[in-house]
């Protein structure tokens, strides 16, 4: 019985492969020169290196999505093994090398920027250039930790919020590019600041009911625990989906790079409260505790719940795999069925994500839930190197 779920689960996935080579083979060549990270009203890409638009110093080429697109490229170049995927990833790798020059805008996500793209390039095709670029975002990201706290900060002060304190879900995800630092330089410096950062992000964020919080202030000069604050989510104590997937996600990669138990610990107990509270539709919500109505949902962070839950199958006995294979095969069945376009008619695969509850606008597209997804995709075949 399980062979024959397996082999259906790969029949399918073969049949959303071939239906994401079709896609990405004209989306690419239509965007090869810039960066996207949301669709128009005419369903195309917008291009975060146009240098003809005025950007806020944290957008434009310094936003924090813009290694997706290009990790995309890899995954397909992967794939493929074409080489117009690496051409294309590589305008996009390159372009983002000014945003060490301007330097404010860059932050945290300096390893959501740089994993898919300079150390993709890099792991699966030695690009010197590129190892250099990653090993520069690393030093930059580990610039960013308070040993007081023992956290990474999160974003830049702003008139309004002191955010010297705060530290946030989403550098689960960052870290990658430390780990990966270490392990390519063999200093420890800066494995060891990801663990540390895990360590205290497991004692502060994840709750026991593996629920986690988006935002813990800490106080930036004792380094102790101040409040949490609701984030992107509904509001302080809920629980906000996209968050949860960085946790799942984030832990599990932990736990590959270190192999210290508790990692993996932590993200199955966030991964089981994810799977109880996956509907049946497989649609998951902006935040798992939201009111009913309005059914606000983000595809976004259900692609990334997917991802983790797959990672957490790897690195489990057989026995355990079934239920975390299933939960994010539900998922992303559910996307594939109901919140995918697969015409020429829209740039992006992904639809219905939601950057924040409280946004004023929702259900939009994003890029980097086209590449959540597409990875899932190809772990479900386990085919291509983890980038992270």
């Amino acid at each position: 019985m399980e062979e024959e779920m397996t082999e259906d689960y790969g029949t399918w996935a073969d049949q959303v492969i071939e239906k994401i080579r079709k896609k990405i083979s004209w989306v690419s060549d239509k965007n090869r020169e810039g960066i996207p990270y949301t669709t128009d009203m005419d369903g195309s890409y917008d291009n975060k290196a146009d240098q003809e638009k005025k950007w806020d110093r944290e957008n434009g080429l310094n936003w924090w999505t813009n290694g997706f697109w290009g990790g995309i490229m890899w995954l397909l170049y992967q794939d493929t093994k074409d080489e117009k995927y690496a051409q294309i990833a590589r305008v996009s790798e390159y372009q983002m090398e000014q945003c060490f020059d301007t330097y404010y805008g860059l932050h945290h996500d300096v390893g959501f920027m740089f994993l898919p793209t300079a150390v993709a390039d890099y792991k699966l095709t030695g690009n010197a250039r590129s190892r250099k670029t990653a090993l520069h975002a690393a030093n930059l990201l580990a610039g960013r930790f308070n040993p007081a706290g023992g956290f990474i900060r999160a974003w830049n002060q702003s008139e309004d919020k002191d955010t010297r304190g705060w530290a946030i879900i989403d550098s689960m995800l960052n870290i990658s590019l430390l780990y990966w630092a270490s392990e390519e330089t063999k200093d420890p410096r800066f494995r060891k600041i990801a663990m540390m950062h895990a360590d205290t992000t497991k004692a502060h964020f994840v709750r026991p009911d593996g629920s986690v919080k988006h935002i813990v202030e800490f106080d930036p000069e004792t380094g102790e625990a101040v409040r949490s604050y609701g984030g992107q989510g509904y509001k302080e104590g809920s629980s906000w989906t996209r968050g949860q997937g960085w946790a799942v996600y984030g832990f599990v990669i932990s736990y590959l790079h270190t192999g210290k138990q508790e990692y993996l610990d932590t993200a199955k107990r966030v991964a089981h409260y994810c799977i109880a509270n996956i509907p049946e539709s497989g649609i998951l919500p902006i935040d798992f505790r939201q009111p009913p109505k309005p059914a606000l949902e983000d595809a976004c962070g259900a692609c990334v719940i997917a991802g983790g839950l797959l990672e957490i199958a790897r690195c489990v006995p057989e026995s355990e795999r079934r239920i975390y294979r299933r939960a994010a095969i539900k998922i992303l069945k559910a996307i594939d069925q109901s919140r995918a376009d697969w015409t020429d008619g829209c740039d992006a695969i992904v639809q219905n994500c939601s950057e924040a509850y409280h946004d004023s606008k929702h259900h939009i597209t994003m890029s980097y839930a086209d590449y959540y997804f597409i990875e899932a995709i190809y772990k479900i075949k386990e085919e291509g190197i983890l980038l992270w």
